[in-house]
């Protein structure tokens, strides 16, 4: 995995980390036939993985400009910031790209009650097993 940030500025609570990615780490983002590349967020404090959403170029040029998560809905095929009708917002704090481009990692703080739609902190709440 490799940083894509090239800031290395202190950010205080409640503020995004702006991310200057080089064109040619950029370019090394592979997105799918849709236009899209999977994206996982995780909570920079405790490592937990919050959730996995979608990114579009437009999407991911705004969340290293704005320093705030902000994803591609497939369902409603429209851009969201993340936290902007729940108050539960995603801020940048470091951004990585895996060794084929296809999948992106954002460690971010995670303000309010969590990163779930449903309430959860973590999209990941149910286990399989006992």
């Amino acid at each position: 995995m490799q940083v894509v940030s090239a800031d290395e500025s202190k950010q205080t609570a409640g503020v995004g980390r702006i991310i200057i990615a080089t064109p040619e780490q950029l370019g090394s983002v592979t997105y799918n036939s849709d236009g899209l590349v999977p994206v996982i967020a995780q909570c920079v404090d405790t490592g937990d993985i919050l959730m996995m959403a979608w990114m579009n170029e437009e999407s991911l040029g705004m969340t290293f400009s704005e320093g705030r998560m902000v994803y591609f809905s497939r369902s409603r095929q429209e851009l969201w910031r993340k936290g902007d009708t729940s108050g539960d917002r995603q801020f940048v704090r470091e951004a990585y790209y895996d060794c084929d481009g296809d999948t992106l990692l954002f460690k971010v703080e995670q303000e309010g009650k969590g990163a779930c739609h449903t309430g959860e902190r973590s999209c990941f709440y149910r286990s399989f097993g006992a």
